[in-house]
């Protein structure tokens, strides 16, 4: 898709978009989609992109830097695949990449009128099944080429990283044997990402799905308690199943996996629950030496809340087959 016709402003001298994007150039895009400035309303707290609602209807997207540039592209790529198989996701209205009014591309999606789980009241068993449902509608895309989507094996083997984290002092001798154990058992139940994703011969070679990516609370919207869509794919990934659950809870990956798989948790043979607990552990572990992210939104910006949540699920004593998990 391309852009409708520039509008009024000079093609020379953009203005720069690392700093907020001037007033008169969301007016600008603005009226080129006929919504009066009066109507225009900035959406703050997005890492990527600039966000403007535009009116009632349309939603207004600007990389907030360069780097950015490539994950609004591959939206472009993966937003139509998802819609076609499916998936609850805004529709792309029109995606400029000419430059003519600032100097980014920019993309103007449908706007759906909900509340991100962040924000919203605490969800029921129904909305997890809805989410369960729309992942493995994500999950059964054939694989193919798709612009800038890469393959990511989410890190590699964890067990270097708690070596390592010996090494430094982070962890005490003892406690980093018990997680390189956990590890090991955890090994046996879900076939593994090769080490070299280049290595399709290796046998138990995990298989890659379509990935959102960035399936967190503040990228699913919610309506009257059930889920209303996905949003934000800058992230998306042909990747393990596991790693799609990650950056849920454990407690709401454990809500939303039984109807994903299609069988009672009772019935499960632990393979995904296994995969999801190891990201957890692994991206937990890597994020302990990392230094404080105070006023962020997500959970888990803080470096300790993947660990402290993965023990406060155990805690809590959670369904199976968790429980043989640890």
């Amino acid at each position: 898709m391309t852009g409708l016709p520039a509008g009024d402003l000079p093609s020379g001298d953009l203005p720069a978009i690392t700093s907020e994007p001037a007033a008169e150039v969301i007016a600008a895009i603005a009226d080129r989609y006929g919504v009066r400035v009066e109507a225009v309303r900035e959406v703050p707290g997005g890492v990527a992109n600039h966000a403007f609602a535009l009116g009632d209807d349309l939603f207004l997207r600007i990389p907030r830097g360069k780097e950015f540039e490539r994950d609004l592209q591959k939206e472009i790529a993966v937003i139509p695949v998802a819609r076609a198989a499916g998936v609850r996701t805004p529709a792309i209205v029109d995606f400029d990449a000419t430059r003519t009014l600032v100097d980014a591309p920019y993309v103007v999606i449908e706007q759906l009128h909900g509340t991100d789980l962040s924000e919203a009241e605490p969800p029921d068993d129904q909305f997890w099944q809805d989410l369960g449902s729309q992942v493995a509608l994500l999950h059964r895309i054939p694989r193919t080429p798709l612009d800038g989507v890469p393959t990511d094996d989410g890190g590699g083997d964890p067990r270097p990283t708690v070596e390592h984290l010996a090494t430094l002092g982070y962890l005490d001798p003892g406690t980093a044997d018990w997680l390189l154990g956990w590890f090991d058992r955890l090994a046996t139940r879900f076939p593994h990402v090769p080490h070299d994703p280049q290595d399709l011969q290796e046998p138990q070679a995990q298989p890659r799905v379509l990935l959102h990516g960035d399936l967190a609370p503040q990228n699913l919207l919610t309506r009257r308690n059930r889920l209303e869509a996905l949003i934000d794919w800058g992230d998306a990934a042909w990747g393990p199943p596991g790693m799609e659950f990650a950056k849920l809870r454990l407690e709401q990956v454990a809500a939303t996996l039984p109807t994903y798989t299609g069988q009672a948790a009772s019935k499960s043979d632990g393979q995904l629950e296994a995969a999801a607990l190891w990201f957890h552990l692994s991206w937990g572990l890597s994020g302990i030496p990392k230094p404080p992210r105070p006023n962020e939104r997500h959970w888990t910006a803080p470096s300790a809340s993947r660990l402290l949540g993965v023990l406060r699920f155990f805690a809590a004593g959670p369904p199976e087959p968790w429980p043989g998990l640890s």
